[in-house]
């Protein structure tokens, strides 16, 4: 069942283990942002991108999902390359940027331990994804960058995992008429050992773009 308000909370305190990480990260970095990362974007896109969680030192740091960290380089110059950001780079939640027909989340809006949120952690979350898929109503295309953003997103959407296997790629259309298209995570042990490349990330990016032209 969900919880009663689902809603994003820059103060929430659902997970005690995350509270607490964050609340001693703070102490070590007071001028950090240190808390649940809203997500960033249209208030009504096409286009949902939807990551694991903020970084230590990337969107906890700054406030803005993939802002700050390795990861964001790749996944901000795609975006402008392919026409949904104003700019190319993402440096800090005052820097000017906008998304275009976009928006990107997190399926965990709160920095974990380790990179690694529990099963728990992920699932009491999943409520705000939940909310998020039913408000965003103009979505076409949900774009997940990992497996479990892909769990993530399927859960909220109320099907079986099992009925839609990730894979870098992979485009399924779900019960509602939406598509689900699955990329590996830019993460930076992802691009640096090569198992996801520049070209692969474009590539799934065209894929979107055809979606949302009705031309795939």
């Amino acid at each position: 069942m969900k919880p009663k308000d689902s809603s994003f909370d820059i103060n929430c305190q659902r997970c005690p283990r995350l509270s607490q990480f964050l609340s001693e990260v703070r102490k070590e970095y007071p001028d950090y942002h240190g808390r649940p990362v809203p997500p960033f974007g249209v208030k009504q896109p096409e286009l949902l991108v939807v990551g694991l969680a903020p970084g230590m030192h990337g969107a906890n740091a700054t406030g803005r999902p993939f802002t700050g960290d390795y990861a964001g380089i790749l996944l901000y110059e795609t975006l402008h390359k392919f026409g949904f950001s104003n700019k190319p780079v993402s440096e800090s939640v005052d820097d000017g940027l906008t998304l275009k027909n976009c928006r990107i989340t997190n399926a965990v809006k709160c920095l974990p331990p380790q990179n690694k949120p529990t099963t728990d952690e992920i699932n009491t979350c999943n409520a705000l994804l939940q909310d998020e898929l039913k408000n965003f109503t103009k979505v076409k295309v949900i774009l997940v960058l990992g497996l479990v953003a892909h769990k993530a997103v399927l859960k909220a959407c109320g099907v079986k995992i099992k009925d839609f296997k990730f894979g870098h790629g992979a485009c399924a259309q779900l019960p509602d008429g939406r598509w689900l298209l699955s990329s590996y995570h830019c993460s930076k042990y992802n691009t640096s050992t090569k198992r996801l490349t520049e070209s692969m990330f474009h590539d799934v990016f065209a894929q979107a773009q055809q979606l949302l032209s009705n031309k795939a």
